[in-house]
């Protein structure tokens, strides 16, 4: 029973996500022998197929998507590279979906994810309640997009938005634009809103590390392995983007030469008309675009009292260390299309164990 007096759907596992981690650990489920709807769960908010894709902004084509990996058992193939992402990868979903009869459930919120009876855990969300053995969590971070706060930002008189809210280029005609944000997303905006705005300022509150040479498997391989130290120690994740620095490819050197990355240091306070620096300097803008990542979504799990005082959950693979049911796949360093499928792989197998009696590794 859930505190409303509804009994709980049981199941063997729930599956909270239904991006790339999300699929990636239904497809391993299925193939290891569990059956949708019987001992299995996906659970996704969005409106359709697609994880996060489906929200991405029109102008961020395939062909711009770096390092996107196919899911297990079925490949990408012939992607027009001049197709918006957001079409391409939710199609691609989609299909996937349906192929392997995942049966994913959707629109469903999770509200949060409790102990229950039994050792089983109770996912609460506004479709009803499940209980489960164990809890595979894919939420990945869109919906939580991270606003930095500086004085004045409630004086400003111009826009303010997130990358999560990105309109595409020519919203941003013939205005001043402050992009804040020194990741992929915040150089791809700029290079993109350049030639439509009537002036653009680059702040980023270090200066941008820009990586010569092709990124090898084994720099790969040392970036994730410091990503995932932190989550070892329970600290909130980095991406890994922000290990490895930014490619130099020929649209970055053009940028660079025609002074459009022409990285500022970090403002000190927002002004109504602009921003400012404590040095005396001034920027009109009348928009000011936060390129500054996101968080983990992982409030639902709130509950379950994971969190370190780091401020993170400790994960040793996927397995969160305080609690052997809970499993976070798309978090920290398996946050990228390889390293979900690859996550998606070891939390089954290490669920497979756990439901099996035996005991796990330390």
């Amino acid at each position: 029973m859930n505190n409303t007096g509804v009994r709980a759907r049981d199941v063997d596992v729930v599956v909270i996500g239904a991006g790339q981690a999300g699929l990636s650990s239904a497809f391993h489920l299925r193939r290891g022998g569990f059956e949708p709807e019987r001992d299995f769960v996906v659970l996704d908010h969005a409106p359709r197929p697609g994880g996060a894709w489906q929200f991405r902004w029109p102008s961020l084509t395939y062909g711009k998507v770096h390092g996107m990996h196919s899911l297990p058992g079925m490949e990408l193939t012939d992607a027009d590279p001049a197709r918006p992402s957001s079409e391409v990868i939710a199609e691609y979903f989609d299909s996937y979906e349906r192929t392997f009869d995942l049966r994913v459930r959707r629109p469903v919120e999770v509200k949060a994810v409790r102990e229950g009876e039994g050792g089983r855990l109770l996912v609460e969300t506004d479709d009803g309640t499940w209980s489960a053995r164990a809890l595979i969590n894919a939420t990945g971070t869109w919906d939580r997009p991270f606003w930095p706060r500086y004085p004045g930002q409630e004086t400003f008189r111009g826009r303010q938005l997130h990358t999560a809210q990105y309109p595409g280029p020519e919203a941003f005609a013939g205005q001043r634009v402050v992009v804040v944000g020194g990741g992929a997303s915040g150089t791809q905006h700029l290079m993109e809103i350049a030639p439509y705005a009537a002036g653009t300022t680059w702040v980023t509150r270090r200066p941008p590390v820009f990586r010569e040479g092709p990124f090898t498997e084994e720099f790969g391989r040392a970036a994730v392995a410091l990503v995932e130290e932190r989550v070892r120690q329970g600290l909130p994740p980095k991406s890994v983007v922000s290990v490895t620095g930014l490619p130099l490819n020929d649209a970055i050197r053009q940028a660079l030469a025609d002074g459009v990355l022409d990285r500022q240091p970090m403002f000190d306070r927002i002004a109504p008309d602009g921003v400012e620096w404590n040095d005396g300097r001034h920027v009109d803008a009348d928009v000011i675009l936060w390129a500054t990542g996101f968080r983990a979504s992982i409030d639902h799990l709130a509950p379950l009292r994971l969190r370190e005082p780091g401020g993170g959950i400790r994960v040793e693979g996927t397995r969160a260390v305080a609690d052997p049911r809970i499993h976070l796949v798309g978090y920290g360093p398996s946050a990228s299309t390889i390293g979900a499928n690859r996550a998606g792989r070891a939390a089954v197998r290490d669920i497979r164990r756990l439901l099996a009696g035996v005991p796990t590794a330390a």
